[in-house]
């Protein structure tokens, strides 16, 4: 099997590093295409220096630009690629503007489209990663999700339950794999008591009134705060004459990697627009605040480690507020085990040896497709999801709606919703 694997950003490398090295293990061959969305040195080859990660086979040296520019020219440069290269998978993960050239590269070339990181939802679409994610998964092949909510997701959206797999996040497998060579290796100096910050995304750093609120929130709050200053970040904090203006903020350079990761485990707390980081925080137990109105990542908060802020003052102080009182941690980690990379590889060769990754022209036309619900009566009771005959979409259980697993043993009343499909 030939794999190709895409990624814009030094974070999606970061996620895509345990399914590139678990594809090592298992002597695939892949070729890695980056198409240079993050524009930094320090930002995305840094990272790929620190790990002595193999450098990309492909750089489109994309860097800034509008959305549509950088998803025109993205799409541009994969079509060629994928077309010399003929993979048997095409493989990227998350939600930014690569991710979705890469689904539309993918599905216009007939090549199979598996989408790591699947099924997360804001229910934001103005969001511009929410618009591509949401894209992304309706033209992925396989979808391989996080959690069995963001499965859930993905099933009411109408997207077939076969196409769908749950392994948890690779960030895990990430965090768990680097932070000890971080504690060794890292380069920075870090004070007592301090809080980690972090800003990047447009809606937040791109509004003047925005960024205002957030940092004369934390200047109030009287502690030391160190904020590693993104290059868009930094831009905006001088064309809105902000610079100087807060004594508490230490803004530094961009951290590598392993540097975050150490400055992020060692932090009293973090204050993030990241969805990534809301994620690392939790796998470390670092209290997170995160300064959005909504996030893709629900299980973050409900394991009691992440609070949602919003943007505003009030808000900020307020869950700045209930996350140093002390958090819930729960030691089970909602997001996986640290063997997503393992698990995503190992159903990759299955679908393939099943044949699953051939993209065929339908030799039949779908005349009507129908969708009802049953109950669970004795003829179904104790069977399972795959043996049962029936194409099932979605399980409710008591009121409960559960994610419709391969293993899962249909009970007595369960309510199943079912596909019926006919042919012409």
């Amino acid at each position: 099997m030939l794999a190709l694997v895409v990624a814009g950003t030094r974070p999606e490398v970061i996620k895509l590093s345990p399914v590139m090295r678990a594809f090592e293990d298992s002597d695939i061959n892949y070729i890695f295409v980056a198409t240079g969305q993050h524009y930094s040195f320090r930002l995305f080859q840094k990272f790929i220096e620190e790990l002595k990660f193999p450098e990309p086979d492909y750089n489109l040296d994309i860097g800034s630009g509008s959305q549509a520019y950088q998803t025109a020219r993205a799409i541009e440069g994969l079509e060629k690629i994928i077309s010399q290269a003929n993979p048997d998978v095409i493989v990227a993960q998350g939600d930014t503007n690569a991710v979705l050239s890469v689904a539309l590269a993918s599905s216009k070339l007939n090549i199979p489209f598996v989408h790591i990181e699947a099924g997360l939802r804001s229910f934001d679409m103005t969001m511009p990663e929410e618009v591509n994610r949401v894209v992304a998964d309706h033209l992925a092949d396989i979808l391989f999700v996080p959690t069995e909510r963001s499965g859930l997701n993905l099933l009411h959206e109408g997207i077939s339950r076969e196409k769908i797999f749950i392994t948890g996040n690779t960030i895990v497998d990430a965090t768990l794999q680097n932070i000890e060579l971080a504690e060794k290796k890292a380069e920075v100096d870090i004070p007592s008591g301090y809080f980690l910050l972090t800003l990047h995304r447009a809606e937040n750093v791109d509004s003047e009134r925005r960024i205002r609120n957030i940092l004369e929130a934390l200047e109030e709050l009287d502690e030391e705060i160190i904020f590693p200053v993104h290059p868009r970040t930094v831009q905006r904090i001088e064309s809105f004459n902000l610079a100087g203006n807060f004594h508490n903020i230490k803004q530094i350079k961009p951290l590598g990697y392993l540097d975050f990761l150490f400055v992020l485990k060692n932090a009293r707390a973090v204050f993030t627009d990241s969805g990534g980081v809301q994620e690392e925080a939790l796998t470390l137990g670092v209290p997170c605040i995160t300064l959005r109105t909504s996030t893709e990542r629900p299980e973050t908060l409900e394991a009691g480690v992440n609070f949602l802020a919003g943007v505003d003052r009030e808000g900020i102080l307020k869950a700045a507020d209930k996350a140093l009182s002390g958090i819930n941690f729960n030691l089970k980690n909602p997001l996986g085990d640290g063997q997503a990379g393992k698990k995503i590889v190992e159903t990759l060769l299955n679908l393939k040896a099943e044949g699953r990754l051939d993209l065929k022209k339908p030799e039949k036309k779908i005349g009507e497709e129908k969708r009802r619900f049953l109950r669970v009566g004795s003829e179904l009771k104790g069977k399972r999801i795959y043996n049962s005959n029936l194409e099932i979409q979605r399980v409710i259980q008591s009121g409960r709606e559960l994610f419709p697993g391969e293993n899962l043993i249909l009970e007595q009343d369960m309510l199943i919703e079912i596909i019926e499909r006919k042919f012409y």
